[in-house]
Parts: structure tokens; C-alpha cells; sequence
């Protein structure tokens, strides 16, 4: 299919790209195809974002790795279309990685990525954390748009193994965020710290919340 050069990504030839991500390099650069073609239409990206899908949403999802790297199990909490989960199992191929999803279209549209990229460290489950909790523990969620912190804290500590993380993809006003779910975050058991994590140079860096249980946030 044709694109339209006013969506074109201006990163979207950038040759530093390909040595960002290294090994995930062919599959994050056909989900990137997938989302360009398919996410408008299918409800996953407003109109606005294929032009900037590589800074906004695959670097952002990139930033998560190396705060998840090192755990056996990774689940992607409300995954929509697969960010980060997606980045994650292609950048982490020994990583199993659980892309949950509660709205069946946008299953569809996650069973089909990982069949199309070949992602066989990766299932996709419909369903809330809700629905898990007390039934699956891991030892990283992720999570990215998909609530405050506030409700992600109560929703992701039960899906955490007793020294496991939440890796949440938060704004500049992280900070005041994490303020504002103290509460929560101590009824959750988990202690938090704010990360600044940079890409590729020039690239604006991602903030990451990381709310670990059992012990400090650093």
C-alpha cells in the first residue's frame, strides 16, 4: 500500500536505526509497516501518528528494555497495539512475554502481529489484570497510555512475583504523578523511583516509573 509522503516518519530512514535495535531490527521495522498501514484503520493510532511513529511510539517502547531486561517473564499490561509489548519480545527474544488485551478487535489485530513478525516468545491473552490476579505472576509488567498511576499500582502488584516490577511509560509530569499515587503505591507494597531513559541522540528521552515490590525503587 501507497503512503502518502505528508505521513511519511522523517525518522523512518534514519541509519542509526537499525543498530538501535540490533537483532529486533527486521521485526520492529515491519511493525512499524503493520502500524503505518493498518493502525488508522483499525482504530490503533490517531491520524496524526504515522508520521511520528518511530520517535513517539517505537523508541518510547524501546526505552522500557533495559528496565525489564534480565526478567524471565513480561507482561504488557492493556496491550492495544502491542506498545511496548511488541517492541519488548522482539528486542528480548528469550524473554516469555504476555501481551493482555481486554477489547477482542485489538487481540485480533496482536494474534496477527505476532504470527506476522514471528514472535514465539510471545502470547497474547484477552483479558484485564483483574481477571489474573491470584492466577499468573511475572516478574516485569509494563504498561504505557494505559491508565494514572494511581490505578495501574493496585492493578499490576498482584501480578508481580514478590521481587518484581511494574515499568510504567509516563510524561514530563511523571513526577507529580507519583506524588499524587503515594497512597497507593504503599497499600500496593511497592516502592517507586523516576528514571530518565534516553534512545538515540537527539531523541527526546523517555520517563520511566519503576515501582518494585519488596524493595527499593533505584
Amino acid at each position: 500500500m501507497a503512503l502518502d509522503e505528508a505521513r511519511q516518519d522523517p525518522l523512518a530512514d534514519d541509519p542509526r536505526l537499525p543498530g538501535f535495535f540490533g537483532g529486533a531490527w527486521a521485526a520492529v521495522r515491519r511493525f512499524d509497516e503493520l502500524l503505518r498501514i493498518h493502525g488508522e484503520q483499525r482504530g490503533l493510532l490517531g491520524p496524526e501518528e504515522p508520521s511520528r511513529l518511530w520517535e513517539r511510539h517505537l523508541l518510547n517502547s524501546a526505552a522500557a528494555v533495559p528496565f525489564v531486561a534480565g526478567a524471565g517473564s513480561v507482561l504488557d499490561l492493556g496491550s492495544g497495539a502491542g506498545l511496548p509489548g511488541v517492541v519488548v519480545a522482539a528486542m528480548l527474544p528469550s524473554t516469555a512475554v504476555t501481551l493482555l488485551e481486554p477489547k477482542q478487535r485489538r487481540v485480533r489485530w496482536l494474534e496477527e502481529v505476532v504470527d506476522e513478525l514471528e514472535l514465539g516468545n510471545a502470547t497474547v491473552v484477552r483479558g484485564r489484570a483483574e481477571d489474573l490476579a491470584g492466577r499468573v505472576q511475572v516478574e516485569a509488567v509494563v504498561a504505557r497510555a494505559v491508565g494514572p498511576l494511581t490505578r495501574l499500582f493496585p492493578w499490576a502488584a498482584p501480578l508481580l512475583t514478590p521481587d518484581g516490577r511494574l515499568v510504567a511509560l509516563k510524561g514530563a509530569r511523571a513526577a507529580d504523578e507519583v506524588d499524587a499515587a503515594r497512597t497507593a503505591a504503599t497499600q500496593a507494597g511497592l516502592t517507586v523511583a523516576v528514571h530518565t531513559a534516553p534512545t538515540m541522540d537527539q531523541i527526546a528521552a523517555t520517563t520511566v516509573v519503576v515501582a518494585r515490590r519488596g524493595q527499593n525503587g533505584d
